[in-house]
């Protein structure tokens, strides 16, 4: 996505509606960017095994979430800059704000940035198993039709993280790591609410390989009332894992794989997802989830990208539940910003998952992270366009 340098009168006037002052320096640039994604949108037993016609999906989009942002550096010399990020995400259907009515909900950060020394960032952020794994899946290419079940593991980025520092790597030779620590900000209790996470990958030529770890911790309260109360925002998006909201902790850890050859790009990956209880649960023992997934792109014109894929999740710990899906893209560039898109998702569930009060239920398809709950199995299309500025 090429982004634009706002001209000084316009970051000006963002100055004033913001309350900022000094923006515009010699050496200084605000950038304003942003993505419109939005879908006709077909899901069969998309609630109490009704089917559903729709218009968009929420923020979370189907390609691309929809956002605007501001993003910004201040050359301080010695190659040392100072950066800021802002990132709104918003329904296209309604205008409503996403990520839970923030009002920039998807990043909201300022930091430092050396050429030589690597980047820490401080405020609402990404974890580093989104920023240096995800890249190299098929959401990347193709968004949350391809996503795990439920969107258990975090594979469609349905959570950020607050109150967090992290610190990125520069790349050496194809190599970079990242780690992150998130303030839980309890008094007297200092890991109650915190997260933390760690990442590298290695992209040099047609390979690219990723993995990390991620852990967060929930509130100390009474959970089984209030359920999911952390720095992170948790992934609780269907029925799929509503059952463990309750979860003392969620540990996710992902490896991925791409290689490309040609026209082709292969893609491999594995994550293991864990929910684990304590005494404040509503569950017991730990709730473990892991995923595989592969799919296959081809580039039939520069125009033209088509993608197969396929995941299985399996779940066993407290409840035992299987979820296999299948899911197919398409997506034609009408220009350098702007796309029309196809894509599509079968998914299957058997099995029992947890209800939320210790007991288990049958389980229920539900497609990624849009949150449709349907009966033991669902579809998906979207017929979609996106527009980049």
């Amino acid at each position: 996505m090429k982004l634009r340098a706002l001209p000084l009168s316009a970051v000006a006037a963002f100055g004033a509606v913001f309350g900022m002052t000094g923006v515009a320096h010699a050496q200084s640039s605000v950038t304003l960017y942003g993505t419109i994604d939005t879908s006709i949108t077909y899901v069969s037993h998309a609630s109490a095994g009704q089917n559903l016609w729709a218009l968009g999906n929420s923020s979370a989009g189907n390609l691309s979430g929809s956002r605007w942002g501001l993003k910004g550096s201040e050359d301080l010399g010695g190659g040392l800059s100072a950066i800021f990020q802002l990132e709104n995400g918003f329904n296209p259907s309604t205008g409503a704000l996403g990520q839970s009515s923030r009002l920039f909900g998807r990043q909201a950060f300022v930091g430092l940035a050396s050429s030589q020394l690597g980047t820490v960032t401080l405020g609402r952020q990404y974890d580093p198993l989104i920023d240096l794994v995800q890249g190299i899946t098929e959401d990347n290419y193709f968004g949350s039709v391809f996503a795990t079940a439920g969107d258990v593991d975090n594979y469609d980025n349905s959570f950020r993280v607050n109150n967090a520092i992290k610190y990125t790597t520069p790349v050496f030779r194809g190599l970079q790591g990242e780690a992150m620590y998130s303030f839980g900000g309890v008094a007297g209790s200092t890991g109650a609410e915190q997260s933390y996470s760690a990442a590298v990958s290695y992209n040099n030529g047609p390979l690219a390989v990723a993995g990390g770890y991620f852990y967060a911790a929930n509130s100390t309260g009474n959970r089984a009332l209030t359920g999911w109360a952390s720095t992170s925002d948790g992934t609780f998006d269907s029925a799929v894992n509503t059952g463990y909201a309750s979860a003392h902790s969620l540990q996710i850890a992902r490896l991925a794989a791409q290689y490309t050859l040609g026209q082709f790009i292969f893609g491999l990956g594995y994550s293991n997802a864990q929910y684990a209880s304590d005494a404040g649960s509503t569950f017991s023992g730990t709730e473990k989830y892991n995923t595989g997934q592969g799919f296959l792109n081809y580039q039939a014109t520069p125009a033209l990208l088509v993608g197969l894929g396929y995941s299985y999740t399996h779940s066993n710990g407290n409840t035992s539940a299987t979820y296999h899906q299948v899911s197919i893209g398409g997506d034609y560039n009408l220009s350098k910003r702007t796309d029309l898109y196809l894509t599509a998702a079968y998914q299957h569930a058997s099995g029992e998952t947890g209800n939320g009060t210790g007991g288990a239920v049958s389980a229920q398809a539900s497609i990624g992270s849009y949150g449709y709950n349907g009966t033991n199995s669902q579809t998906m299309v979207n017929l979609g366009l996106r527009h980049r500025f």
